[in-house]
């Protein structure tokens, strides 16, 4: 058996140093390998889907998708548990997760490729990563050749004339939001990195990374910057606060980010995929939002829908989550 695990993933990939900051915090044994040409024979073998992270398991076994490698390894690792004990607190770090992974997905990838300064530093970050030995000259025909494809596919996340406006708007909301929730605490619930912490911190780290994103945490969110940097070695600095201390700066996250925007999108999705549909349209609060439904959301949608119902008691959950503007549709 080898020791530790082995984690194939990408600095520029924010499932990647979600999972990677994961392992950090539980102290659990591992490797960070590029995902290069030296790594690509590994990955192949294990790999099922072209996607990282991969996790290799010490038994030499292959996990994919940061969610689940994450549920997976905590049952193998429960302590410290990232779960909060009360029962709110508990479901809506998992509501966090899956909004940061499916929502804040919008904010960086719109973000990375929508500026021309931002085209060039992240296209010569790749390009550079992928052929670290290139010339000068094979690195810049390589990043043009990454900045071509990369901006063409900012439809995939529903970046375009239409909604880039929104993504942007929604983006500097939620500094603000944040800014005031992180004022009185370290993490997102408490004392202690949360389940929600690992999923919503992968998109902050990449979006602080970037020019245009990493100008606006820095110049304007002292408490969002210091909690990313926190996250890079994440470890308990107290107890997870209880839902009645986390609802007065919380609270205003769930109902107008995840709420009025994620929610409302998830669900519009769900019903494109299911009618076969090309295209969708959905009212996100005053405005309205059109794109080429995501597959994949789907199937993490069902996920988190397993998650709510394995929650015990409900009665509490369910008068928040309606409040919020959640509770709609929670069920499959």
């Amino acid at each position: 058996m080898a020791e530790g695990y082995r984690i194939i993933g990408a600095e520029m990939s924010p499932y990647s140093v979600k999972v990677r900051s994961y392992f950090r915090y539980k102290a659990i044994p591992h490797q960070w390998i590029l995902r290069n040409a030296e790594s690509q024979a590994e990955y192949q073998k294990h790999a099922k889907i072209p996607v990282i992270p991969l996790v290799v398991t010490p038994e030499g076994l292959g996990i994919q998708d940061s969610t689940p490698i994450i549920d997976q390894v905590e049952k193998l690792h429960p302590e410290p548990s990232i779960h909060p004990d009360d029962g709110v607190a508990r479901f809506m770090s998992i509501l966090i997760e899956e909004f940061g992974d499916e929502w804040g997905n919008k904010w960086m990838f719109h973000y990375r490729w929508a500026r021309e300064v931002d085209q060039r530093a992240s296209a010569g970050r790749i390009a550079r990563m992928r052929a670290p030995d290139a010339s000068e000259a094979e690195h810049d025909a390589f990043a043009g050749q990454v900045r071509t494809r990369m901006t063409e596919r900012v439809w995939f996340v529903g970046s375009n004339e239409l909604t880039a406006p929104q993504i942007e708007r929604g983006f500097t909301e939620m500094l603000d939001l944040l800014e005031a929730h992180l004022a009185t605490r370290p993490y997102l619930f408490g004392g202690r990195p949360a389940y929600g912490d690992f999923g919503l911190w992968g998109q902050l780290y990449e979006l602080w990374k970037d020019p245009t994103t990493g100008a606006l945490i820095e110049g304007g969110a002292p408490q969002v910057l210091a909690w990313i940097q926190r996250m890079l070695w994440p470890k308990a600095e107290g107890a997870f606060e209880g839902w009645t201390q986390l609802a007065p700066t919380l609270m205003p996250i769930l109902t107008q980010q995840v709420g009025r925007l994620f929610w409302p999108w998830t669900l519009a999705n769900e019903r494109a995929l299911a009618e076969g549909k090309e295209e969708f349209s959905v009212r996100l609060g005053n405005d309205v939002w059109t794109q080429k439904p995501q597959k994949y959301h789907a199937r993490s949608l069902a996920m988190l829908r397993a998650k709510y119902a394995g929650m015990t008691d409900k009665k509490d959950l369910d008068m928040i989550l309606a409040a919020a503007g959640c509770l709609a549709g929670m069920r499959a």
